[in-house]
């Protein structure tokens, strides 16, 4: 049987830095406790880049050397880099042209791509669009977001959620039937006001009374994001597995976005996946935004076998939401 041609995940790496915030340490910050945390979000620990001369396009540097050092890949082979992130180093210029700075690929292009905790997913279509066109033959995507930088650590409702890190992973082409088969995106601008940062755009530019206002810090209708998260990632899931002819037992892993333990448990339970089959590490990283699929799909990576059918999903600020099936490839392995 001829397959048409997918582009399918040939690497991956991540990155977290090494600095841990525990849920014990935040009770000096806020009026909270380890066990009002972990039985809300299922968060132990997160991720914080504390060192203040480092920042987003750093750790997917580190995240991009991880997989080019772990697959034995030339950076010179690279064509394109596309970064989902909605922490960049700084307005202008964007994110990625640092990242290929900082990572040695001297031959890609590369642009940001900012979907909040949806942009990995958005990012993976985008590339994956890229190498279906077989006008490039080697794409980087990564998620990576230092929500340290925005996140107010007076608001116990949120400075618990969030930490940072950063995944990669390399697209190429596939003929053998891996990769990714389908895509469901959607979004919801009615829910743009319940998760974000006001601030430093152009509607609200950095002023002395935006500081004052701490509009510069995530902002989070809880209730409403956590709704909207189950409901948008279950209708999704639900979705794409209809038009693909899929049912639960057919799918070997999913792989939800980590921004808190109890929608991942309701998704699983709305679809009737059993939790066994589905890959959890917020406990380690808290939500990191973009990266949390990534740092996933580093962290698990040796449980994934060729063939193995994997479901991801996600949910972010926007709403933006949807869910992709890919097929798991052959990684590369290291020449040594």
């Amino acid at each position: 049987m001829i397959h048409k041609r997918n582009a399918t995940i040939t690497a991956v790496g991540g990155y977290v830095p090494d600095t841990i915030l525990t849920n014990k340490m935040l009770e000096s910050y806020v009026d909270t406790s380890d066990e009002w945390i972990t039985s809300r979000t299922g968060i132990k620990e997160r991720r914080i880049l504390s060192d203040i001369t480092l920042a987003t396009s750093d750790m997917a540097a580190f995240a991009i050397k991880d997989l080019l050092h772990e697959s034995g890949v030339d950076p010179k082979t690279i064509d394109c880099l596309i970064l989902a992130t909605s922490t960049p180093d700084h307005i202008l210029a964007p994110a990625a042209t640092l990242v290929c700075e900082k990572a040695g690929l001297t031959i890609a292009w590369g642009f940001d791509l900012n979907a909040a905790c949806s942009g990995f997913l958005y990012a993976l279509s985008v590339g994956a669009s890229f190498i279906e066109s077989n006008r490039y033959h080697k794409i980087l995507v990564v998620g990576a977001d230092q929500m340290s930088a925005i996140v107010n650590y007076e608001d116990r409702n949120t400075c618990v959620l969030f930490g940072d890190g950063a995944g990669a992973v390399l697209l190429e082409s596939s003929s053998d039937g891996s990769g990714l088969i389908d895509n469901v995106f959607k979004v919801d601008g009615k829910g743009s006001s319940s998760l974000s940062v006001s601030g430093g755009g152009s509607l609200y530019p950095a002023s002395l009374v935006t500081v004052a206002d701490k509009k510069h810090f995530i902002q989070q209708d809880g209730k409403n994001v956590f709704k909207n998260a189950i409901l948008g990632m279950t209708s999704t899931c639900s979705e794409i597995m209809e038009r693909n002819q899929l049912d639960t037992a057919m799918i070997d892993w999913i792989i939800p976005h980590q921004a808190n333990l109890r929608i991942i448990e309701a998704v699983s339970k709305h679809l009737d996946f059993p939790m066994d089959k589905v890959k959890v590490n917020i406990q380690k990283y808290g939500n990191t935004t973009a990266a949390t699929i990534p740092l996933c799909l580093w962290d698990f990576k040796e449980d994934f076998k060729e063939g193995d059918k994997l479901l991801i999903t996600a949910f972010g600020a926007g709403f933006t939401y949807g869910s992709t099936y890919l097929k798991w490839g052959k990684l590369h392995s290291k020449i040594i």
